[in-house]
């Protein structure tokens, strides 16, 4: 380490300290030392079991369900600042309650706002994410925001299945964007799914914009909850002629009945990144880590380099 840099310590939260872990192993470093510890009532406190004065700190925490997650972050965060350290990072492989990022009916919360502001007035100096729902969310904090695409990982894989007449395809307009950008990459077509919604979770109708018949698809998308999109998706792909159908999802939240309906549908193979940890045993899903891209995004923040090189595609 150059003399010239402070020196950093990497913390975890409870349900992310898988990641910690690995992101530690690619660094070469050891995971700091932190407890949480739990009251009767629920109550917890989060307290650094080592110096963390004068360091750069980063905190390994997704902010998956259930909300204790956030809360331990928050905590994290609030008791670094009071230690001295000299900044903290907060890194979020899974940024939870981006879906709520707008007013998109009367009387809502944007809590995708309220979390990024509850972040910035815990202390936090700087965010390191991935694939956020939607990237207008990094205009929500007042502290400079690194957002990762797991598209650095996912386009080796999708490489290494050397697929003929493939295709990219969307699940739902909303993410043609990301899915055109891996289309323009591998310089393949797009086809487009429209769906109506009856209600939050849950796909009324659906329709393929776009030619299928005898491709290799490859749907696209940033997070997989209870799976009835993606796998209505990949059912009308196969009944419009496809060859084959995989999926590219980011979060893998996977809320039952989604292992269910991922096993039953379609889908030969469904890919995730590990920013949540997925433990139920479904024989199509492929986890693919990313420990080494947030390290290697630590290592350059740390160094004042830029992560640019970091983007395959955006």
């Amino acid at each position: 380490m150059d003399s010239y840099l402070p020196p950093f310590k990497v913390f975890s939260g409870t349900k992310s300290r898988y990641m910690a872990e690995e992101i530690c192993k690619e660094l070469g470093v050891e995971l700091g030392s932190m407890k949480i510890e739990h009251f009767a009532d629920g109550e917890f406190e989060v307290s650094f079991e080592e110096s963390v004065r004068g360091c750069e700190v980063y905190l390994v925490q997704s902010t998956f369900p259930n909300c204790d997650n956030l809360m331990e972050l928050l905590l994290m965060i609030d008791a670094a600042k009071r230690a001295s350290a000299k900044s903290v990072i907060a890194v979020i492989p899974y940024f939870g309650w981006a879906r709520q990022d707008r007013k998109d009916k009367p009387r809502v919360s944007i809590a995708a706002k309220l979390v990024s502001d509850m972040l910035v007035t815990a202390g936090v100096d700087r965010v390191i994410t991935m694939d956020l729902h939607a990237d207008q969310i990094q205009g929500f904090f007042n502290v400079p925001v690194d957002h990762l695409y797991a598209s650095s990982v996912f386009i080796p894989y999708i490489q290494s299945l050397k697929l003929s007449d493939m295709v990219i395809a969307t699940p739902d307009v909303g993410g043609a964007k990301r899915a055109n950008s891996y289309a323009k990459y591998l310089d393949v077509p797009l086809v487009l799914c429209h769906k109506q919604r009856a209600k939050a979770n849950v796909v009324a109708k659906m329709t393929v914009i776009g030619d299928v018949e005898g491709k290799n698809v490859i749907l696209v998308d940033d997070m997989v909850d209870t799976a009835g999109t993606i796998t209505k998706a990949a059912n009308l792909m196969k009944e419009a002629g496809a060859k084959s159908v995989r999926a590219l999802c980011s979060h893998a939240i996977m809320s039952d009945p989604a292992t269910e309906r991922v096993e039953e549908c379609a889908l030969e193979e469904m890919i995730f990144t590990n920013s949540i940890p997925y433990k139920k045993e479904c024989s199509k899903c492929t986890i693919i880590s990313v420990a080494r891209l947030f390290a290697d995004t630590i290592r350059r923040v740390h160094s004042y380099q830029s992560i640019s090189s970091q983007y395959l595609i955006k």
